[in-house]
């Protein structure tokens, strides 16, 4: 899986390079610039475009014309955590084991960098002569809901106003289906969009996006507990610290462990009724409980 895993990572941030150089602002602002490709090209698992790809390639989808779906996919993301690292938000001085955007620049760069981030993903899709008009206009609609009011960001809003407040199992999972697995899952969708398949799995890649997306999140509130920050690359505790409201604090560290390990079997349950011939997938189902960062 490592392998494969490498691959999609090493295509990724190959195109983003590229998608960025086109991009150049130095002519106009060679500070947002060096910010840009300083959040963007930062490393990080780059789940989300490895999921669009593995489902893709299962479906016999050729892999350039998953790329901008990919790219648009990790920008969103990548901007969201450039803005939760604010001062105003998580006030992180640490993301992927190094200086923080707005630490490395300044927080008004971060600030647009993130905003630059999240327009260049929709030019990305719509500029894509690759993919149909018809698909594109899928493709936008999956990754504006899932990082819109509905998705990420009203997650966001959700752990914001929960801090140091204990909530039930069912609103802490709400906010992490929205926060965490609405990307999770759009990234399964558009893996599959240009497929005939679509249809038929749409509502299948759904249940294993929620499923996936919530073991994800409580493997995160493990690793806060127990992983090492040199390994997290941020701060250990950190989510501990500032009150979050996480699995480990709800129901138990083991009970916890246990929880995640359902929803692996789940997910697992849920991906072989697809009938979708992805070995690298059913290994990523694994790898999300098991991996230390």
């Amino acid at each position: 899986m490592q392998q494969q895993l490498n691959f999609y990572q090493e295509r990724i941030h190959t195109q983003l390079t590229g998608y960025l150089q086109q991009e150049s602002l130095n002519q106009f602002s060679p500070k947002l610039n060096d910010a840009l490709h300083y959040a963007t090209l930062n490393g990080g698992k780059r789940l989300r475009p490895a999921l669009i790809y593995a489902v893709g390639e299962s479906l016999e989808i050729p892999i350039n014309k998953l790329d901008s779906a990919a790219c648009a996919i990790e920008l969103i993301h990548s901007y969201s955590l450039v803005h939760d690292d604010l001062p105003a938000m998580d006030d992180d001085d640490l993301r992927r084991g190094q200086a923080t955007c707005h630490i490395a620049f300044d927080e008004a760069t971060a600030i647009l960098v993130g905003d630059a981030q999240q327009a260049l993903a929709f030019q990305i899709l719509s500029q894509d002569h690759s993919v149909s008009d018809t698909h594109k206009v899928k493709l936008i609609q999956l990754l504006s809901q899932a990082s819109g009011a509905r998705g990420m960001i009203g997650g966001q809003m959700i752990d914001l106003e929960s801090e140091n407040q204990d909530l039930d199992l069912e609103t802490l999972q709400t906010l992490h289906q929205m926060k965490t697995g609405a990307l999770l899952k759009a990234a399964l969708l558009m893996g599959a969009v240009q497929s005939s398949r679509f249809n038929e799995l749409e509502s299948g890649l759904r249940l294993l996006g929620e499923s996936i997306g919530l073991a994800f999140q409580v493997q995160d509130d493990i690793l806060d507990i127990e992983g090492e920050t040199e390994t997290l690359g941020k701060p250990q505790g950190s989510d501990l610290q500032a009150g979050k409201s996480t699995y480990p604090k709800l129901m138990g560290l083991e009970a916890s462990k246990s929880y995640r390990d359902k929803l692996i079997l789940q997910a697992k349950t849920q991906f072989e009724a697809l009938n979708i011939n992805s070995p690298f997938l059913a290994q990523l189902i694994d790898y999300i409980a098991k991996r230390n960062h």
